[in-house]
This record gives structure tokens, C-alpha cells and sequence, in this order.
């Protein structure tokens, strides 16, 4: 069971790291707040991340698995391409973030990344990883 402080995860919960950021190490999520929107929330023995992903298809994005080290990734071109090969648009205002990121979750043990499941719908990127069958409570009948 996740403990909560107010609406704070406990700093060795759930532990972040920007990749793209040489000097980071790994910090608590409130503590380390990446710079891409994203949210991380538990339902029913469940983590789920929802990542944005505006204007990116799944082919676009690299999730790994490293120990227990979730990691979600995408890099931008270099060269913004169209589909026809003209030169991109001279854009008058950018407010669509189509940016690169790179972010890693140290993941509870009591979480199976074995059993880490991802699906895209409509720009959001939503991960999802059970908890452990050992981990999850368990009704103990008294004799």
C-alpha cells in the first residue's frame, strides 16, 4: 500500500530521473518533477502513468525495462519533416510541445514490470503495471 502525505507520494516511493539531464539522479517525484506532463496514480492494485504525447504515434516511443528501472523515450528529429517532403512551416506561434523526452521510474518491487502493459489512445500514453500477486492484501480467515 502506497503511503501519502497530503497529495505527496513519500519521497522512496516512487523515484524519478530525467535522462536528458546529465547531473540528475534519481529524486522523489515531488522532488524531481520532470518538465514533460505527465501523471502517476494508483487504481485498484494498479501504477498507472499517463504521458502525453501530442502528435506522436507509438512507433515514435521506446519503453524499456532495465532491473526495475521503467523507462519511456522519445527523440525528436532533428529536421521537422512533412509528409511530402516540402520545407516545414514558417510558424507564426509554437504551442503544441512535440519536444523530446527521456524519463526513467525506479519501480517498486512490489509492482511485476513483467506484466507492464501500454496503450496510446489519442495522444495519451497510458502505462500500466499490476502489483505483485505476493504484494497485493490478502483476507486471512481466524480459526
Amino acid at each position: 500500500m502506497t503511503t501519502l502525505i497530503g497529495e505527496r507520494l513519500l519521497s522512496t516511493d516512487l523515484l524519478f530521473k530525467n535522462f536528458f539531464d546529465s547531473n540528475a539522479n534519481f529524486g522523489s517525484f515531488m522532488e524531481t518533477k520532470p518538465d514533460y506532463p505527465v501523471d502517476i496514480y494508483l487504481k485498484d492494485d494498479t501504477m498507472f502513468f499517463d504521458i502525453a504525447c501530442v502528435g506522436l504515434e507509438k512507433s515514435d516511443i521506446e519503453i524499456t525495462i532495465e532491473g526495475n528501472t521503467l523507462k519511456v523515450a522519445y527523440k525528436k528529429p532533428n529536421i521537422e519533416s512533412t509528409p511530402s517532403d516540402e520545407e516545414a512551416a514558417a510558424y507564426m506561434h509554437r504551442g503544441i510541445a512535440r519536444r523530446s523526452f527521456n524519463m526513467g521510474w525506479k519501480i517498486n518491487p512490489n509492482y511485476d514490470l513483467s506484466k507492464l502493459e501500454a496503450v496510446m489512445t489519442n495522444g495519451l500514453l497510458t502505462v500500466s503495471i499490476p502489483k505483485t500477486e505476493k504484494a497485493k492484501a490478502k483476507v486471512i480467515k481466524i480459526k
